[in-house]
C-alpha cells in the first residue's frame, strides 16, 4: 500500500481548523501520515490539534499524528518543513479550513495506482469550492486536464494546490520558492511537473473530486500582488511572449464574459 502524508500548515486556526482535522481523522485509508506545521499560534488552534492527536490513537484505523509548533518565515516556509518532514510515497497540502470530500477519497486515489508498477510522478484530480459552513458553491472554474504537463499550466493553474498529490522524494528536492509570496505554490507545481517528465514518469488525473477547498484563501485575499508574481513564475517557465500572448488571451476571454 502506498503511504499519504497530508500536511496541514496552521497560524491561528482556530474557526477553521476543526474540520480539517476532522476530515483527516475519519479517513478509512490505513497508510497517512498527518504532519500540523503550526507557526505558534496565539489562539486555541494547538489545544485542538493536541486534542485531535489524542484522539487519533484511539481510532481503528489510526493515523501517524506528528505535531510540530514553532515561528516560520510563513506558509510557504511551513510547508517546506512539511516537505522537509514527509515520509509517505506522496505527499499534499490541506490547509486549515479545506476537507476530502468523503471518507473514502484516500482509497479512491489510491487505487489508482497499480501494485507493483512504477509510482506516478503526480496524482491529481478535480476541487469543489465550499463554504465556511462546508456547503457546496461550486465547482472549480479550471478543471484538470485528462493528460496534464507542466506546459498546462501556461493556460492557468488547472490543478489546484490542494488535488496535487506529488512523489515525496520529488517534492523534497524541490521546495518551495520563498522569494514569492503569494504563487510560490504554481512554481512548485510546475518545477514538480517537470522533473517528473525529465525523469519519464507520468502524471495521473484520479478522474474524481478529491478536495473541498475553503473558498478566500490567502491568494484571493491578495488578487493583485498574486496576478504580478503568477505572471512573473509563468515568463520564468514558458518565456516572455507565451506569457503575454496568453495572458492577452485571458483579457480577451474575460472581455467576452462581460
Amino acid at each position: 500500500m502506498i503511504k499519504f502524508t497530508i500536511i496541514t500548515c496552521t497560524f491561528n486556526a482556530e474557526k477553521v481548523v476543526q474540520r480539517t482535522l476532522e476530515s483527516v481523522l475519519h479517513q478509512q485509508y490505513q497508510q497517512v501520515e498527518h504532519l500540523i506545521i503550526d507557526g505558534k499560534s496565539k489562539d486555541a488552534t494547538m489545544r485542538l490539534v493536541n486534542e485531535y492527536s489524542a484522539e487519533s490513537k484511539l481510532k481503528v484505523v489510526s493515523h501517524d499524528v506528528i505535531v510540530v509548533s514553532e515561528p516560520d518565515k510563513g506558509l510557504y516556509d511551513a510547508m517546506n518543513k512539511g516537505i522537509q518532514k514527509a515520509k509517505g510515497d506522496y505527499l499534499v497540502f490541506l490547509n486549515a479550513g479545506d476537507v476530502f470530500p468523503s471518507e473514502h477519497t484516500l482509497e479512491k486515489i489510491a487505487s489508482c495506482v497499480t501494485e507493483g508498477e512504477e509510482l506516478p510522478g503526480v496524482l491529481y484530480g478535480d476541487t469543489d469550492i465550499v463554504d465556511i459552513n462546508g456547503r457546496f458553491i461550486r465547482h472549480r472554474r479550471l478543471s484538470p486536464p485528462q493528460n496534464l504537463s507542466w506546459h498546462s499550466f501556461k493556460n492557468g493553474m488547472l490543478v489546484c494546490h490542494q488535488a496535487f498529490y506529488a512523489r515525496t522524494d520529488i517534492a523534497k528536492s524541490n521546495l518551495y520558492d520563498l522569494n514569492y509570496h503569494y504563487s510560490a505554490d504554481v512554481d512548485w507545481c510546475i518545477r514538480v511537473m517537470k522533473e517528473a517528465a525529465n525523469k519519464g514518469l507520468s502524471l495521473r488525473n484520479v478522474n474524481a473530486v478529491i478536495v473541498n477547498f475553503l473558498d478566500g484563501g490567502m491568494t484571493t485575499k491578495n488578487h493583485r500582488a498574486s496576478l504580478k508574481e503568477r505572471f512573473h513564475v509563468m515568463r520564468v517557465h514558458y518565456g516572455l511572449l507565451t506569457t503575454l500572448f496568453m495572458h492577452g488571451c485571458f483579457l480577451f476571454r474575460s472581455f467576452l464574459k462581460k
